[in-house]
Parts: C-alpha cells; structure tokens; sequence
C-alpha cells in the first residue's frame, strides 16, 4: 500500500470518468491531470466483486493490474502444507497485478463488496511509458512495499501475539488517518479473525484470546465484530513493543 503525502488534487470536470471517485486521492493514477487521467481511464474497465469472490489465482497469468476503488482484499499463499499465508490486506486506492514474472505470485480474494479499475497490462505499460510522473509514483510504491515487507518479517520473527495484534491495530489506525486526514480512533476490520492469524502467524484462538485480553484492560472496545474503538491509544502504542 502506498499513500502520496500531500498531494494537491485538481478538480475533476463535471461528466469526467474519475468524477465521485473516493480512491483517487490515494491511488497511483491520482497524480495525473484531468485529460491525462480521463486517458488513462479510458484504457481500461470496472470489475465488482462480491465478499469471498476471486479476483485471480496464485499461477494465473498477470495480463491485467487493477486499482481498488471501493471495498477491501486479502492477498495470500497456499503453502506446501496446505496451510494459508497471507500476505497482505489491499484498501481503497491501492494497486495490485504487476508480478515480477508472467504469473501472479499470490490469490486475491475480495473481503467485502468492492469495485476496481482493471488494465491490461499491455495497454497499462504503454502508457507509463509516455507519464514519467505515474512511472515515479509507481517507484515510490515499490520502495514503501519493501519497506512494509521488511516490517512484516520483524513482527512475525520477533514479536509476541499481544506485540503482533496490537501492531496490526495502530498500522490499520495510521492507514486510515493518512487516507482522511484526522486521528482514527475507530478502525475497520473486514477480514475475520482467522484471516487476521494467517497475516500474523498465530491461530484464530490466539487472536480471539489476545482481543478479549486488551477489552478487559480496556485498551480497546468491540463495537462490532469487525470495528475495534481504540480507547487507550499509548498503552496500545506500548503493548506494540513489548508484552507487560
């Protein structure tokens, strides 16, 4: 996931194929102009995908890269073992589909109803090719998915479960103060507490137990199974680092 850092949007015209998009402050595409983003729009087309629907398949052919407007995805590995890795949840604004090789690397499943510009890969390298601009914003993804990468080895190599939960909760918190702008002390969670463990390394009953551990020290409240009210922001920020 990639969030621009103050980036100035110019106003969309009235009928301009963009107009009404809530990912377009965050997505890659969001750097171009209006007639270069109405080009760039225009190359491609929409996928809708209801809860539990597959976008594509770990060994598929990666002909297509696709920008999530609206909704949430998991991203994961069937191992050897037949365990389940995974490996990343996709929000609003981000991108996905480019593979380093011909074929995608991990399955793609949608969490909840959700809405995507989809491109050809074809079509999409083209026109990278004549934006220079989108090309560095492509790069600055890259950077801060390796980054993400390396912070993910360090949480699952060296971190309790009550270090790992309490990580997830203030990262998923700062994804969405960098989306809208204000502290976010109440959090989303459209996956469930088995695909949480799967991320995390930990079993579902690990997490559940940890959950119930931080509402009785009333660090955070459950308003609903899947929306977590952060009430105790610094002991969280604390129990992050280490287990007390």
């Amino acid at each position: 996931m990639f969030a621009p850092a103050n980036r100035q949007l110019e106003p969309l015209d009235a009928g301009h194929p963009c107009q009404g998009c809530e990912a377009r402050g965050k997505a890659v595409c969001g750097i171009l102009n209006c007639a270069n983003l109405a080009q760039f729009r225009n190359l491609g087309s929409t996928v809708e995908l209801s809860a539990g629907q597959m976008l594509f398949y770990e060994g598929d052919l990666a002909t297509r890269v696709f920008t999530l407007t609206r909704g949430a995805l998991k991203l994961y590995k069937i191992l050897a073992d037949g365990r389940r890795q995974i490996a990343g949840f996709m929000y609003a604004g981000d991108f996905l589909g480019i593979s380093v090789d011909d074929h995608h690397a991990f399955s793609a499943e949608a969490l909840e109803a959700s809405q995507l510009c989809c491109f050809p890969r074809d079509r999409f390298d083209d026109f990278i090719a004549l934006h220079p601009v989108m090309e560095h914003e492509l790069y600055c993804l890259a950077a801060h998915e390796l980054a993400a990468a390396q912070q993910q080895l360090v949480l699952l190599g060296r971190k309790t479960a009550t270090e790992r939960i309490a990580s997830f909760l203030l990262l998923r918190a700062g994804q969405l103060e960098t989306t809208t702008g204000e502290k976010a002390d109440v959090v989303d969670l459209p996956m469930n507490r088995s695909d949480i463990a799967d991320f995390l390394g930990l079993t579902k009953e690990t997490v559940s137990r940890v959950f119930s551990a931080l509402r009785a020290s009333r660090v955070v409240r459950l308003r609903a199974l899947a929306r977590v009210e952060i009430l105790d922001r610094q002991a969280l920020e604390c129990l992050a680092e280490w287990e007390g």
